[in-house]
């Protein structure tokens, strides 16, 4: 057997391996939602007694004298990362009220997932007749790693550039294979809130969106050995109360996928994130990505760094991209966002 075919064959049968993760956990939820929900108070009260203990604690701090990344930002625009490690204010302006809610809902479907988790590991089996395949992994003194419990500051050097990443994971498991194997095997939350439609085989059919993506490859590094990660997409929006099963099939308000985390897909992120502690280091602004500008939270401090020369090339790329075959809906993104750059550089002439 070749090399070539040996390593293909592997590649097959870890991707083989991510799907049927990815498989198990929603049959796994699938299960344990379709059973009687089950109330257990003195579980209950150990996770209030384990935040309470946690929020009260010493909290966990990245360290000092040295750039730090969150993985939520690992494919966040570089010139919003370069002007935040250069020392630029946050964007300070209130939002639309609904946006506050959509975050917090979405907060709190995480926080369900997580519960759900640590209740169906002690009452699963009685509740369906089988064994879980999914736990949470524990720290050393039994608290379920996610969240508060699991907070880290990890260091790192890239390229000779030393950063860390910081932040906290939705959760690490343990999955038991058909053969008995356990894996570790990480776990990531992410709401839906618009339509039903947003979580079917069609909408989800290219995967996790990137961003996501992203964020695990830092969690694996965080809280390494994991190669497997699951991003399970919830949606609060539902197509009926009452649906039969063909009907659920086709528009179901869970979607889990699961990624096989590579060491490229760990070297592009660590590559990304040591250009912007040198580009922040030698004062060489990253081009701006007005293609993310929505969720840009240094949009001032962006927009007044902004040369005229670079103020001339965004102008020319959002003709350009008026002009293309792009679908109106973002035609109008680049349009507004380029907008809303004169607007802040206007103000601020004024003032």
């Amino acid at each position: 057997m070749s090399a070539l075919f040996s390593r293909t064959g592997a590649a097959a049968l870890r991707q083989s391996l991510a799907q049927q993760i990815a498989t198990d956990f929603e049959a796994f939820l699938d299960a344990w939602h379709s059973a009687n929900e089950v109330y257990d108070n003195e579980l209950d009260a150990q996770i209030h007694e384990w935040y309470t203990k946690a929020l009260r604690g010493k909290p966990v701090f990245p360290p000092r004298n040295m750039p730090y990344f969150s993985p939520s930002s690992a494919n966040s625009d570089p010139r919003e990362l370069y002007e935040k490690m250069r020392g630029a204010k946050r964007d300070i302006a209130g939002r639309p009220p609904h946006q506050g809610r959509w975050t917090r809902i979405g907060t709190s479907i995480g926080d369900l997932l997580q519960r759900d988790i640590l209740f169906a590991e002690k009452h699963y089996e009685k509740a369906t007749g089988r064994a879980p395949r999914f736990k949470f992994e524990r720290d050393d003194i039994g608290r379920p790693l996610f969240e508060d419990f699991a907070k880290k500051s990890a260091r790192i050097e890239h390229n000779g550039r030393q950063f860390a990443l910081y932040g906290t994971c939705d959760g690490i498991m343990r999955y038991v294979t058909e053969d008995g194997e356990i894996l570790r095997v990480g776990l990531e939350i992410k709401s839906k809130q618009t339509t039903y439609a947003q979580t079917s085989d069609y909408s989800q059919r290219n995967g996790p969106k990137e961003d996501h993506v992203k964020q695990c490859v830092c969690y694996s590094l965080m809280y390494e050995p994991i190669d497997y990660y699951v991003i399970l997409y919830v949606n609060g929006s539902k197509k009926s109360w009452e649906m039969s099963a063909e009907e659920y099939s086709k528009n179901r308000d869970i979607k889990a996928h699961c990624i096989e985390i590579t060491d490229d897909m760990r070297t592009d992120v660590l590559d990304h994130f040591a250009s912007i502690v040198e580009a922040a280091s030698i004062g060489k602004a990253p081009t701006l990505d007005i293609g993310k500008w929505t969720f840009n939270n240094y949009k001032t401090a962006c927009a007044l760094s902004l040369s005229d020369e670079e103020m001339a090339a965004l102008e020319r790329q959002v003709d350009a991209m008026g002009r293309s075959a792009l679908p109106d809906w973002k035609k109008r993104q680049f349009a507004e966002a380029y907008e809303d750059i004169k607007r802040r550089r206007s103000e601020n002439e004024r003032n």
